[in-house]
């Protein structure tokens, strides 16, 4: 390891702040799959209405797939990526293999996130804010880790590949890609849910 440029020094930052957010969400989600368990019936602090109800997202099927909560895989996986972040903002440039490892890794994730607020969106009928969280805070550090690699030529790329890929991050044409990306899943929500995502919860007789 040695010490690394320090124009990537925001990117981490950023890296860090989104690595704690999806940490921070998780814990909370793991706690109220914890409740849940004790008392399937259990209330949770995020069930507003039909529509925004961590309870109805959190004792669906897709809440478990491995056999656990998926959020005990956030508690698993962020800390590593909070380590990452922290020794780049001390200057430490990482292994080209290590990151070029996280990268993959993280891939994985997003992906896996993205299915879980496809099926939130579609199959299970209803949006957890926590997850929201997750899906935001996933893709922001995602993006941060991706341009982190490209600059430092992490990925093992075809060199045409690799300078283009430079050259964009040096415009700044990731940072509107995510930007837009992020806008769209606002819109798709809101055009998937509309009013029923402010609706008042159904009072119990």
């Amino acid at each position: 390891m040695h010490r690394a440029r320090r124009p990537d020094t925001a990117v981490w930052a950023a890296m860090l702040l989104g690595s704690v957010a999806s940490l921070v969400a998780s814990l909370v989600l793991s706690v109220d799959a914890l409740r849940l368990a004790e008392d399937p019936h259990a209330a949770l602090s995020c069930d507003f209405n039909a529509v925004i109800s961590c309870g109805t997202v959190a004792t669906s099927w897709q809440a478990s797939v491995l056999g656990f909560p998926n959020a005990f895989l956030g508690l698993m996986t962020e800390p590593a990526v909070v380590v990452l972040a922290v020794a780049g903002l001390s200057g430490v440039r990482l292994p080209r293999s290590m990151m070029c490892a996280a990268q993959v890794v993280y891939t994985v994730g997003l992906g896996f996130a993205y299915w879980l607020f496809h099926q939130a969106m579609f199959s299970i009928g209803a949006l957890c804010p926590w997850c929201l969280l997750v899906t935001v805070a996933t893709t922001s550090v995602w993006f941060e880790m991706t341009r982190i690699n490209i600059r430092q030529d992490n990925l093992f790329l075809p060199r045409g590949l690799q300078s283009a890929l430079s050259t964009a991050v040096r415009l700044g044409v990731d940072v509107v890609v995510l930007v837009a990306w992020l806008l769209l899943l606002v819109l798709a929500v809101v055009l998937r849910y509309g009013d029923a995502l402010f609706a008042p919860a159904a009072v119990q007789g």
